[in-house]
């Protein structure tokens, strides 16, 4: 699923994380007029169009979920780096049973949360923030809606093999020590969380 670039420059282009006008603007990424699906390979190459990426983080009390990504995993510019991130694309197969918009979105989330954890629990989660970095080539051609997911239980497994030495640590240990290990992304949102306190 993708949007035309001209359409996050109307909403109104930034970097880094953007939590003002939220709704609206999610609205807007979602509704059916404004996006598409296009072919894979193509939309990884063409920075007139943004991927639509849900990106979830899962918080246990005060520490937050994380892994490494193995080599299996679909995005080889980010093997061996340390994500707090979940998620993927939205794809064709989410708008079975005639699902548009929203409900294909959140179908999407539901899929690529199943696909890559186990989880003990039924789980809450809300979108805090957009998502955006044009400074690299992964970045430039995604754009993510970040959700933060709440778990009472840190009794989590990883469901497949590109997520590698899945473990919490404090915000505080991510945001520090192990900040410069984390994927670009991650580093945006671990900021985010510390400084926001969200």
């Amino acid at each position: 699923m993708v949007v035309p670039r001209a359409l996050f420059d109307d909403i109104g282009a930034f970097e880094g994380i953007r939590t003002e006008g939220l709704d609206d603007a999610v609205a807007r990424l979602l509704d059916p007029a404004n996006h598409f699906f296009m072919d894979r390979a193509a939309a990884e190459e063409d920075p007139s169009h943004k991927q639509l990426i849900p990106y979830c983080i899962f918080r246990c009390g005060g520490r937050i979920l994380h892994y490494t990504r193995g080599k299996s995993g679909g995005e080889s510019r980010l093997h061996a780096k340390i994500s707090v991130g979940v998620g993927g694309h939205v794809n064709p197969v989410d708008t079975g049973s005639g699902k548009t918009g929203p409900d294909a979105y959140h179908a999407a989330v539901t899929r690529e949360i199943e696909e890559e954890l186990i989880l003990p629990e039924k789980h809450r989660h809300r979108i805090i923030a957009l998502l955006n970095d044009d400074s690299n080539a992964v970045g430039s051609v995604h754009l993510g809606i970040v959700h933060l997911v709440e778990l009472e239980s840190d009794n989590v497994a990883s469901h497949e093999d590109a997520l590698t030495e899945l473990a919490f640590s404090p915000l505080k240990e991510l945001n520090g020590p192990r900040y410069e290990a984390l994927e670009t992304w991650s580093q945006i949102c671990i900021r985010h969380l510390a400084e926001s306190g969200t």
